[in-house]
């Protein structure tokens, strides 16, 4: 697909030829100490991603990491296909392996970050006794060396007892995927099990993300010279205050839901009593039915004004859905936990706070495909200057994903 070879990307694929054939029934010891020896190679990738800054809408970066990951595919013996993430910045990129057996798996993740250019040079990667550190290392770099240096391991294995083994990185996941999110839901209903390699902070499994909304408020009123005839106005910045003390508590503690106004605007000029304000607020959800409550509760609430003659609007822009509790979810966060355990390890099942493009693989109300997220790298500090993965999490989160497919390809039949 692409005739020239940078050096970045001749060094990454330079770890993709060295593993020693073995066979495809090691026990879980003996895949730990493959993984184990496989983390020097993943942190050799992780550096040469990570030197590059890839920050959302950063043309020439994303293009750089993203002609690099097509010849990491390919050298992996994947069918690729780069196509733009209009109206984003940067590629879609997937990579198909084809196996003997039945059972479908898509690995997803993003490889852009939240950083500004020059973010690389000014802090380098770099590791200590326990950690590496960088821009995008956890979120989600690591994820992206996770899932190539996973699907090494299966090779090394020789291992195709899967159906089909499907690749997606995405280039803009950190401004809401909105080049990405269609094709992240078209893959995801044509497999058995979607992987989601964003980090966790400890050694766990997600199993429910929130959705995330948009709450829009506005309020018309009418302008008025303040000083000489503020009584001819309909002052719509008292209107909204009035509103928004009235819409304080619309979330739900209980089911997880909260809304908290976050910007307001309102007025031109100190002397003219304002006939136009408006403020937004940040949903976050994981209940399905929590749109429609919240909805229906704030335009019962908002018919009580404060100001006659004023208009007071509310809707509700929908963004990022959320991954809700189901089955699925859990069927595969109690394999992750029993996996983790043949290796005298614990990993936890949790719910998450943030919204992920999860969301847009789950199909409410279908037990295909699955879904598990936070397979990445243990890390913390994410969108921060001291961002970081745990370098101890490396070798048995690789083990994780290759034990998983592995499992999951032999039991995909009495699904």
């Amino acid at each position: 697909m692409h005739a020239r070879r940078t050096s970045i990307a001749a060094a990454l694929a330079l770890g993709l030829f060295t593993f020693p054939v073995l066979a495809a029934d090691l026990q879980p010891s003996e895949l730990l100490k493959q993984a184990e020896a496989e983390q020097p190679a993943y942190l050799e990738t992780l550096k040469t991603l990570v030197a590059v800054d890839t920050g959302t809408g950063q043309q020439q970066g994303l293009a750089r990491v993203s002609e690099m990951l097509v010849e990491r595919l390919e050298a992996l013996g994947a069918e690729v296909t780069a196509t733009p993430a209009t109206p984003s910045a940067g590629d879609n990129i997937v990579g198909t392996l084809k196996g003997s057996g039945t059972a479908n798996f898509l690995l997803m993740v993003h490889y852009d970050t939240v950083f500004a250019e020059g973010t690389a040079a000014k802090r380098p990667f770099r590791t200590d006794e326990k950690r590496a550190y960088g821009p995008g290392v956890a979120d989600a770099k690591g994820g992206v060396a996770m899932i190539l240096h996973a699907v090494k391991l299966l090779q090394a294995q020789q291992f195709d007892g899967f159906g089909t083994l499907t690749v997606l990185f995405n280039p803009d996941e950190e401004m809401g995927s909105a080049g990405s999110k269609k094709i992240i839901a078209e893959l995801a209903r044509k497999h058995d099990y979607v992987f989601s390699y964003e980090p966790p902070d400890k050694d766990a499994v997600t199993v429910a993300t929130n959705g995330i909304n948009a709450v829009m408020l506005e309020v018309k009123g009418k302008s008025s010279h303040a000083g000489s005839a503020p009584e001819d106005g309909r002052n719509a910045i008292m209107e909204l205050a009035h509103q928004l003390v009235q819409l304080k508590d619309l979330g739900d503690p209980d089911k997880g839901t909260t809304v908290n106004w976050t910007m307001i605007k309102g007025g031109e000029k100190r002397n003219i009593i304002p006939a136009s304000a408006a403020a937004e607020a940040d949903m976050r959800y994981s209940d399905l039915g929590e749109y429609d409550r919240v909805l229906a509760d704030a335009q019962r609430i908002i018919k009580d004004k404060l100001i006659d003659d004023t208009t007071v609007e509310l809707r509700i822009d929908k963004g990022r859905p959320p991954l809700a509790k189901n089955a699925g979810s859990d069927h595969l966060a109690e394999t992750a936990r029993q996996l983790y355990g043949e290796i005298d390890k614990n990993i936890e099942p949790i719910a998450m706070r943030f919204g992920t493009d999860a969301g847009y693989a789950y199909v409410p109300g279908s037990d295909k495909p699955a879904v598990l997220e936070t397979m990445g790298v243990v890390g913390a500090g994410l969108h921060a200057d001291d961002e970081y993965l745990e370098l101890s999490s490396i070798a048995p989160r690789l083990y994780l994903t290759v034990a998983m497919i592995k499992t999951l390809s032999g039991t995909n039949s009495a699904r």
